[in-house]
C-alpha cells in the first residue's frame, strides 16, 4: 500500500483538529468543524484552504508558448504577460487529460496548475509532446498553494501583503510578498467567490496561512470546496471530466478554440460534435427528499437515461442540488427526472446553472 503523502501543512491541520480523510494520493483536511459553516464563511465574509496538492508544470524557452499552444484547448497566444487562461488538456480522441489553468509570466516562461491526481500523468503527457526547444520543470513538490475566497479576501490579504490588490482584476496575478515571503498571488479560484490563489515557497506557507488565520480568515477542508464548486457548477476531474469526456459535452465550449484548432484531439473533438454527442451535462435541483450522490442513475418515466456526476446539499440554497448526463432531449430547463436512491426514484428537474451567480 502506497503511503499518502502531506502537504508542507499536514502539522497545522493536525494542531487545528481537522478530520483528515485521503484525497488524491494525499491525506487532506476535510473539515476542521462544519462543513456548513465553513462554507459560510467563504460566501459571506473570508475562507482559507489548503490546495498545496495541486500541482505546477514550469514551461520556459523559445518553444513555450507553441509548446502550451498545441497542448491545451485555450488560446495561449493571446494571453499576456501577468494573465491566467482556464483549458483543457486533450488526447488523441478528443477525451480531456486533465482541466488546468495557464499562467503567463513572460514570453517565455509560462506554467499550468494541474489537479492532484493527474500531476504525474500530465508531466508524462506534457513532456512526450513538448519540442527541445521548451524546457519543462515539474515544481509540484517545491510550491505550497492557499486559496483565500470569499467577499472579504482582498481585506485579509491587505493586511498581509502591500501590492495594491484593488487593481489585480479576475484572471490577473501579480508576484509580491505576504507576510514577507515571495508569493505569486493569483486573483482566481474554485469556490464562486471572490479570492486569491497564492503560490509560495513550500518553505513559507505556515508562516503565510499563520498570518492569514490572524487577518480574520477561516480554515476550510475540502467538504467546504466541493460544495462551494458545486454551487458554481465548476467541473471536478474524475467525476463531469475524464479521458473519454470530450469538453463539448461538458458543456465547456467557450474554453476551446474549435475554429483555428491546432491543439492535440482537435480533430476528434470536432467529429464527434459532428456526429452529435450522445449526452449533456446539466443541473438538476432535488424536488422529493433525498440527495442526488455522484454515480446515482438518472431515469425518465422508469427507464435509466443517464448517471449522476456529482450531488449536494447546498448550503447557500437550503436544497439539495447535482450535476449529471442525460441525452441531449433531456437536457431543457424544467425538464422533470428522477434520481434512483437506494433503488426508489426520487424526483428532481433540470435548473439553470450556476446553482448560484457568481461574486
Amino acid at each position: 500500500m502506497t503511503a499518502l503523502q502531506t502537504t508542507p501543512l499536514h502539522g497545522v491541520h493536525r494542531a487545528l483538529g481537522a478530520k483528515l480523510v485521503p484525497f488524491a494520493g494525499f491525506e487532506m483536511p476535510v473539515q476542521y468543524g462544519s462543513i456548513k459553516a465553513e462554507h459560510a464563511a467563504v460566501r459571506e465574509g473570508v475562507g482559507l484552504f489548503d490546495v498545496s496538492h495541486m500541482g505546477q508544470i514550469h514551461f520556459s524557452g523559445d518553444g513555450a508558448e507553441a509548446a502550451l499552444e498545441r497542448l491545451v484547448t485555450c488560446r495561449v497566444s493571446t494571453l499576456r504577460d501577468g494573465r491566467v487562461r482556464y483549458g483543457l488538456l486533450c488526447n488523441d480522441e478528443g477525451g480531456v487529460v486533465d482541466d488546468v489553468t495557464v499562467y503567463r509570466v513572460n514570453a517565455g516562461e509560462f506554467f499550468l496548475c494541474v489537479n492532484a491526481a493527474n500531476i504525474e500523468k500530465d508531466w508524462r503527457w506534457c513532456v512526450r509532446h513538448t519540442a527541445d526547444d521548451a524546457d519543462l520543470h515539474n515544481r509540484s513538490a517545491q510550491t505550497a498553494l492557499l486559496a483565500l475566497q470569499g467577499p472579504q479576501a482582498e481585506a485579509a490579504l491587505a493586511k498581509i501583503c502591500p501590492a495594491d490588490l484593488s487593481t489585480l482584476r479576475r484572471f490577473r496575478f501579480t508576484e509580491a510578498e505576504c507576510a514577507g515571503h515571495p508569493s505569486l498571488v493569483s486573483r482566481t479560484g474554485y469556490t464562486g467567490s471572490d479570492g486569491f490563489e497564492l503560490y509560495v515557497p513550500d518553505g513559507s506557507a505556515e508562516a503565510i496561512w499563520q498570518a492569514l488565520t490572524e487577518a480574520g480568515a477561516v480554515p476550510c477542508g475540502l467538504g467546504a470546496r466541493d460544495t462551494l464548486r458545486l454551487e458554481a457548477a465548476l467541473p471536478l476531474y474524475g467525476h463531469e471530466l475524464d479521458d473519454t469526456t470530450s469538453p463539448l459535452e461538458a458543456g465547456l465550449e467557450r474554453f476551446v478554440k474549435l475554429d483555428d484548432g491546432g491543439f492535440i484531439g482537435c480533430d476528434a473533438v470536432r467529429a464527434r460534435r459532428d456526429a452529435g454527442h450522445p449526452r449533456a451535462l446539466v443541473g438538476f435541483e432535488m424536488e422529493g427528499r433525498g440527495i442526488g450522490r455522484a454515480e446515482y442513475p438518472i431515469a425518465v418515466a422508469g427507464e435509466i437515461v443517464g448517471v449522476v456526476t456529482s450531488g449536494a446539499p447546498s448550503p447557500t440554497l437550503g436544497k439539495s442540488i447535482g450535476l449529471g448526463y442525460v441525452p441531449p432531449a433531456l437536457a431543457a430547463l424544467g425538464t422533470a427526472l428522477d434520481i434512483i436512491i437506494r433503488d426508489k426514484p426520487v424526483a428532481a428537474r433540470v435548473v439553470q446553472t450556476p446553482f448560484v451567480a457568481k461574486a
